[in-house]
């Protein structure tokens, strides 16, 4: 018999599969990148339907933990800790002296994934004597990567290459005084977590919650359309202080943002911008 022909995922499709979570979630993808999109749910329709579009579907709308499993991988969770050291290093000389100068010191990682870079910025800002003044606020739209980062528990099997990144982002100190081995597992230590608050946060769909001196979304809105993109940093304007500093990602600009000019940059290679005093 001869194989089936390969099942393609295209506009159709992909629209089809928006609206049935839009419908049953809730949750608007609509804004995303459709190219991104339809790759992702290509892969998960092969691989857990043998192609058979329609199974997704049903699957997507009636089975919540599947439903949990799909969210995380079409949102796209890939992160580390001290992920570009050169960034972190540029953090440590060029922000973290900036943010020294403030009694109460608020952080917002938006879309933080499980919280490896949450970790990061805490020991940052530990070294720099700035931790017990801060809290820092990591938000994403699925809670299940959001129980990880409120638990600080990360495969030990990472942890040479993010002592590494840690090494090349300035760090002098002892990363494994950071954590405790357990169990195969790295847990990060209590005095990290007292200082951060994890909470589900929509940037598609919410808006501003409180007034921030730092915000780091880096590696998202390349996964948005422009007028998506435009909103969110619309979102961070509102939320920033002014004079705070809003980190994105390497592939990410403000250049075409509607509130560009609202923002001067810092590091152009970094991409960290800062908050004009007057907007």
């Amino acid at each position: 018999m001869a194989e089936a022909e390969r099942y393609v995922i295209g506009e159709v499709e992909v629209e089809r599969i928006i609206e049935v979570i839009f419908n049953k979630r809730g949750i608007d993808f609509s804004g995303y990148s459709r190219a991104s999109f339809s790759r992702r749910i290509q892969r998960i329709t092969d691989r857990d339907s043998n192609g058979d579009f329609e199974i997704i579907v049903q699957r997507v709308s009636e089975d919540k933990l599947y439903f949990d499993q799909f969210l995380k991988e079409v949102t796209v969770n890939v992160t580390e800790m001290f992920r570009d050291p050169s960034f972190f290093l540029a953090i440590r000389k060029k922000v973290l002296p900036e943010l020294g100068h403030h009694h109460k010191i608020r952080l917002w990682h938006a879309a933080c994934s499980t919280g490896e870079e949450v970790y990061s910025m805490a020991t940052l800002l530990h070294e720099s004597n700035l931790l017990e003044r801060s809290v820092i606020y990591g938000t994403d739209l699925n809670s299940d990567v959001l129980k990880k980062a409120k638990n600080g528990v990360y495969s030990a099997k990472n942890i040479r290459e993010y002592t590494t990144n840690y090494q090349r982002s300035g760090g002098s100190g002892n990363f494994s005084d950071y954590y405790q081995a357990a169990y195969g597992n790295a847990v990060f230590k209590e005095f990290f977590r007292k200082n951060m608050v994890f909470s589900e946060h929509n940037l598609v769909t919410d808006g501003s919650f409180n007034e921030f001196n730092l915000i780091m979304c880096r590696n998202v809105l390349i996964y948005f359309q422009k007028p998506l993109q435009s909103r969110v940093i619309r979102i961070f304007k509102e939320s920033l202080a002014p004079g705070g500093f809003l980190c994105l990602g390497s592939k990410e600009s403000l250049m075409f943002a509607d509130d560009h000019d609202a923002f001067e940059e810092v590091d152009a290679t970094q991409k960290i911008y800062r908050k004009k005093l007057v907007v």
